[in-house]
């Protein structure tokens, strides 16, 4: 018997452990995926010359294996071991409206392979939902979030600068990556041709200046190489490997569990509490079960959807906490895809590294009221390089210290921004088990039924004209556009499915991330979100698991779960 359960050893599932440990409770992390080592399970070490296939991964093995991840710019033949082969994991779309469910099952994962792109949820976003009628009310607002946001920044380690926006609050920074000189020059036009807007270093999970708890954990500063999706073996971005994990086995209080896929949660008929986990071993199919006096569900949002789903009971017919009807509903993503792209002038000077970073465009339409004719907005993340020498070269004839003459200066200034828009919670976009389908576990395999709806394209619309007219602006020469929406769940922010509110009727947790219908239930990953902003919402589920760890270490005391 353990204190707690964490389902997840991810984003979510490894701050959620990290903090009930160093509370002083027992806990069992439970990963569906192998073991990775920090630092020798990764592939960062390799050379252009080590990578098979130039980094490039066979059409036949990509058609065969990887049709749905291959849509991620990072899968190669360095990380394809990091993302699920899709033979072996299938899920159904429904017709005509594909979703691209991006995913790795290991230990950590998707903190393994995240965009590392870290920003804070703003009041704005917490009172949304009750200013223009969409979806529910959240049962938080920014000032419940904020002290654990100061607390998670502090750990993880966010580079970023001040600015003192409202729509997008400042936080624990670490020194910002610095911007390119054309970059300074883009954030110089576009803040002088449109009022209101501003552009900013991103705000990324990278060591700039390591303080001494990151260095205790064997962390070490960006190096600067940009090969972050492979693991990075410094430690110098968060990941659950490199730091939430560790702070939590120095405590002596952490078990951790590999292999063992969740297939449901067990509840007491009679005290209506959870009780324990039953899993299957991946390898050998032999069924288990954990049990615990609390649960923390963070298996991601559809991955959680489909345990609640899957742990039916006299008690919960439509499954765990579902007596709502809502476990499965409201499956969002940003809206993502629009993109424009260019070349500016700019100094003739070069930036050295490959900065894992770039530039955001924080959200500037409606921030005081819906007054464009849409509702919510949208930001841009981008960032303005310099072409170095292997485009021009690949283009180039001729071979030896001729072709070298030619191309040893560096090309033009390249410059590119895309969108991320907030999508509207939809309860018609779902997740559900299909009827007769199984994976080679036994467990029901799940159908996705979810499409963008007409605000989000217009989203997409006035996230495309915006883009151009800002590289206009700048007086960048446009040389790419694309304003089609990819299919939701390629932005890799999915989110809903278990929504937090302050109806049991009408959501699945409360303002603890605790399921109305199960006290000793807490769910932290995406799937508690009951609106999606169009920040990277990363940070924002580490706050809540951080809080929501708190606060059943308190009920636990109490004698209340």
């Amino acid at each position: 018997m353990f204190d707690a359960i964490v389902i997840g050893s991810g984003m979510s599932g490894g701050i959620a452990a990290k903090e009930l440990c160093e509370r002083g409770l027992k806990v069992l992390i439970i990963e569906r995926g192998r073991k990775l080592e920090h630092g020798s399970s990764y592939t960062d070490w390799m050379q252009p010359w080590d990578l098979p296939n130039a980094g490039s991964i066979p059409e036949e093995e990509l058609a065969k294996d990887y049709p749905i991840q291959r849509q991620c710019y990072a899968v190669n033949s360095a990380t394809k071991d990091l993302w699920v082969k899709d033979s072996q994991h299938p899920y159904e779309s429904a017709e005509g409206k594909p979703f691209s469910w991006i995913r790795g099952y290991h230990l950590g994962g998707r903190s393994i392979m995240w965009g590392r792109q870290t920003y804070r949820f703003s009041e704005m976003d917490f009172s949304a939902n009750a200013r223009d009628g969409h979806g529910i009310d959240w049962p938080i607002r920014y000032a419940d979030l904020a002290p654990w946001y100061d607390k998670v920044e502090t750990f993880i380690g966010v580079s970023g600068a001040k600015e003192g926006l409202p729509q997008l609050p400042d936080g624990q920074f670490l020194p910002a990556m610095a911007m390119t000189d054309t970059e300074k020059l883009f954030k110089e036009a576009v803040e002088k041709s449109f009022p209101g807007r501003k552009v900013i270093q991103g705000r990324c999970a990278h060591l700039t200046e390591p303080q001494p708890h990151h260095i205790e954990l064997g962390r070490n500063p960006c190096q600067y190489r940009s090969l972050c999706e492979r693991g990075c073996s410094f430690g110098a971005y968060h990941s659950s490997l490199s730091s939430s994990l560790p702070a939590a086995e120095r405590t002596g209080n952490l078990t951790i569990v590999t292999d063992a896929i969740a297939h449901s949660i067990i509840t007491d008929p009679k005290t209506g509490k959870a009780t324990g986990v039953r899993i299957i071993d991946q390898n050998t199919k032999e069924k288990r079960v954990y049990e615990a006096r609390v649960i923390f569900l963070c298996a991601s949002t559809i991955g959680t959807a489909q345990v609640l789903l899957n742990s039916r009971s006299d008690a919960h017919p439509r499954g765990l906490a579902n007596g709502s009807d809502q476990v499965g509903r409201n499956l969002m993503d940003h809206v993502y895809g629009p993109t424009v792209a260019g070349v500016m002038n700019g100094p003739d000077t070069y930036h050295r590294g490959r900065r894992p970073n770039g530039i955001y465009i924080p959200r500037y339409r409606n921030l005081e009221a819906d007054d464009t004719g849409y509702h919510r907005g949208y930001g841009y993340q981008g960032g303005v390089m310099r072409e170095g020498w292997r485009p021009i070269a690949d283009g180039e004839p001729g071979v030896g210290a001729d072709l070298k003459n030619r191309v040893r200066h560096p090309g033009p200034w390249s410059v590119r921004l895309s969108g991320f828009g907030e999508m509207l919670p939809d309860p018609n976009n779902r997740v559900t088990l299909h009827a007769t389908k199984t994976d080679e576990w036994g467990i029901p395999q799940l159908t996705i039924d979810c499409a963008h709806g007409e605000n989000d394209k217009e989203l997409g619309r006035r996230m495309l004209e915006d883009a151009k007219a800002m590289l206009i602006a700048a007086g960048a020469t446009i040389t790419g556009e694309s304003g089609r929406l990819h299919p939701p769940g390629l932005g890799i922010h999915e989110m809903g499915t278990a929504r937090m509110g302050r109806d049991p009727k009408t959501s699945v947790l409360n303002g603890f991330n605790q399921a109305h219908e199960v006290p000793n239930l807490f769910i932290t990953d995406g799937a508690a979100m009951t609106s999606s902003g169009c920040q990277n919402p990363s940070l924002t589920y580490m706050a809540m698991s951080a809080r929501a760890a708190y606060h059943a270490s308190e009920f636990m005391k109490a004698g209340t779960i």
